[in-house]
């Protein structure tokens, strides 16, 4: 049963990994290599979180058969004192029976378990990630020349982290007067890297207790989520702008350098690269320059070298990845916000039926069709959501304060304050190992939760941005990676000493679990072990404060990054510019479906006139074949049909309106006129929106 349990988790943590990089990346597009690193850090980091309960049940089940060795060993030792004196009777003591976990894991896997996926991790975060990063990012031509250039940067940049480690640890050996071995100096990496990761992970858990929760309960007010909804789609549209400004910008370089490099010269295919990389529009446009077959002199003109084209090759990269990103967003905002529109419509209605704006093209399925009815999906939307976001939020807010208060009381072992060891020490008395996996999971799945989708929310420029539908860029995805294999050691740590299950912050003698053992003894550096690993964290508290009071939105305010902070005049401003922005997409969007339903409503009667017409031709045709066909007036009358035939059809068909504008809107002109819009109102029309 354990090896099953093992490996089901390992299967479930595959998948999971392998959904979430499919979401954010892009199977098709993107490097196997880079794919391949991220998936490898993901899984990697996600095994960690599912398998670490099951090593704390496995321990908990350990020490209670190393007390009982210690205990048969006293008894031996008490009887044989007092088989001596006779006088004495034998001491009896009842040993605890130990029950065996349903996930029990053998003695020794574990260990080399942990060894793997720990040092695997830390060699794609300290190298491989950061040499792909650099490879992905590369505008160079060939393979050569991208690892040529990520050896580079990598050089320079870890050039620099080595000085700064060693000069620490001669100033660590000399001032503390150790003697350090090898396993000295891997623990003393091993700490040097959870303490980069325990610093970055406390700004990141302080942030993720308030914004979660509170999240989930503005999620519940509708109409703050509509308005800031709007001013999204006012802060989207420039960021849109820009990407179709800066990517007009490199298309003219392309298209320079396209009419320069003639079709001989040895830099075209590093040209004809370059136009792969561009839009299928531009490709269209800009072509091959193959008309054109003179010899290039390399006198006559001045050609670009190739570091500006391996330039202009990364600036093609970023512009198009940008713009395609900010497209695809801007259709999926869009939809957000007419959803929202119609939340807040039907939120009125009487017959209790949610009403959409917009049909979905996509035939509706059985789920949709028998199970959420639009009475359903009314109920859900108007009533039942907004009550299931506040009880989330409830919950996940008590969830938050119990971690900033363990997190503060987590070094006292005599009285324990941290609610999470007092909940773990109840269940390992009745050795109730559902329970203490479940609390484990749950406790340790709630902090990654927070720390994880803080890494996912947040955004450095345009230098880092994690976004969903498969446009995340190489880079922002191994970035991520490394950022999982740097946090997720320090956050199970952290979370084993929250538990009281961590000897060196807990100083009780108790068994260590497998993945303690790894790590080594934070002794080496007791100013690290006993003061920063203890107090750090209680920082939390003040960023939560900060957050609360989104001290960190205010200040990105005043720098000029403009975030949705509640009533003030910018984000007012922002917010109704959204909000006719979406005005004027729905218009447009209506205007789009009207013509679609004209179109196809004036294929339909065409249909039917033609089948009706050719249906009258076939009996006139057989009336003929039975009449004598030398008679004139049955040929006149047949010419007389046929002419009241075709003007019944011009009169039954409506006016086409290839302009692609709507009719006049009220029934008063349509009947007075009967006539589409004039070619100057239909351009008024046309031009309304711009």
């Amino acid at each position: 049963m354990s090896g099953v349990a093992l490996a089901l988790e390992v299967v479930v943590v595959f998948f999971l990994a392998l959904f979430l990089l499919h979401r954010y990346g892009d199977f098709r597009k993107q490097y196997r290599m880079v794919l391949f690193a991220t998936l490898l850090a993901w899984f990697l980091c996600f095994l960690i979180v599912f398998i670490l309960p099951l090593d704390v049940s496995t321990t908990i089940y350990n020490q209670c058969k190393t007390d009982n060795q210690a205990h048969q060993v006293e008894i031996e030792t008490v009887n044989h004192d007092n088989s001596s004196n006779s006088s004495v009777f034998p001491t009896q003591r009842v040993l605890k029976t130990c029950q065996k976990p349903w996930s029990y894991i053998p003695d020794g896997i574990l260990p080399v378990f942990w060894r793997v996926v720990y040092w695997t991790s830390q060699f794609l975060t300290w190298l491989l990630i950061p040499f792909m990063q650099s490879y992905a990012r590369s505008g160079a031509f060939s393979i050569s020349g991208k690892i040529k250039t990520a050896l580079i940067e990598n050089a320079i940049y870890y050039g620099t982290y080595l000085i700064i480690f060693c000069s620490l640890l001669i100033y660590v050996a000399v001032t503390l007067k150790l003697h350090l071995t090898w396993s000295g100096l891997r623990t003393i990496g091993i700490t040097a890297a959870n303490t980069w990761g325990l610093f970055l992970l406390v700004l990141l858990l302080g942030y993720g207790l308030v914004e979660i929760p509170r999240s989930y309960w503005r999620a519940s007010c509708h109409g703050q989520l509509l308005a800031k909804t709007y001013f999204k789609a006012a802060k989207l549209m420039t960021e849109k702008v820009d990407a179709e400004e800066n990517l007009e910008d490199v298309m003219e370089d392309v298209r320079t350098v396209n009419e320069t490099i003639k079709y001989n010269h040895p830099l075209r295919k590093c040209i004809d690269t370059i136009l792969k990389k561009c839009p299928v529009e531009y490709q269209e446009k800009l072509g091959r320059n193959m008309d054109d077959y003179e010899d290039f002199d390399d006198k006559g003109n001045p050609y670009p070298s190739k570091k500006s084209l391996v330039k202009l090759h990364k600036q093609v990269i970023y512009a198009v990845q940008r713009h395609n990103r900010t497209q695809v967003q801007w259709q999926i905002l869009l939809d957000e916000a007419f959803h929202l529109e119609d939340v807040a419509k039907n939120e009125t209605s009487s017959t209790h039926k949610f009403i959409h704006s917009f049909p979905s093209a996509e035939p509706p399925g059985w789920i949709s069709k028998y199970l959420y009815t639009p009475t359903v999906e009314w109920y859900w939307e108007c009533v039942f959501r907004r009550w299931c976001y506040r009880v989330l939020a409830v919950v996940l807010c008590a969830f938050s304060a119990a971690v900033v208060w363990s997190e503060c009381t987590f070094f006292s072992t005599q009285p324990v304050l941290s609610l999470f060891a007092v909940f773990i020490q109840l269940a390992e008395r009745d050795y109730n190992y559902v329970y203490i996996e479940m609390a484990c999971f749950v406790t340790i799945f709630f902090l990654c939760y927070c720390v994880y989708s803080t890494v996912f929310r947040i955004r450095v420029f345009n230098y880092y941005y994690l976004a969903p539908h498969h446009q995340t860029d190489a880079y922002s995805l191994q970035f991520s990676g490394m950022l999982f294999c740097r946090l997720t050691p320090p956050l199970c740590l952290n979370f084993l000493g929250v538990i009281h299950m961590d000897s060196t912050i807990s100083h009780q003698a108790r068994q260590q679990t497998a993945y303690t053992s790894i790590m080594g003894s934070m002794q080496v550096l007791s100013f690290i072990a006993n003061g920063f690993y203890i107090y750090y964290p209680m920082l939390i508290v003040l960023l939560c404060i900060a957050t609360y009071f989104s001290l960190g939105t205010r200040c990105l305010n005043l720098l000029g990054f403009q975030q949705f902070v509640g009533e003030n005049d910018l984000t007012s401003d922002l917010v109704d510019e959204g909000r006719e922005l979406i005005r004027r997409e729905r218009r447009k969007r209506q205007r789009t479906e009207d013509g679609e339903s004209r179109r196809r409503e004036w294929r339909e009667r065409y249909s039917e006139q033609r089948e009706r017409y050719g249906g009258r031709n076939r009996s006139v045709y057989s009336e003929l074949k039975e009449t004598d066909g030398s008679g004139t007036d049955t040929g006149r009358a047949q010419s007389r049909r046929d002419r009241s035939d075709k003007a019944e059809l011009l009169q039954d068909v409506e006016p086409l309106d290839f302009t692609g504008e709507e009719p006049l809107e009220t029934d008063s002109r349509r009947s007075a006129g009967g006539h589409y819009l004039s070619t100057s109102a239909s351009r008024s029309r046309i031009f309304d929106d711009v």
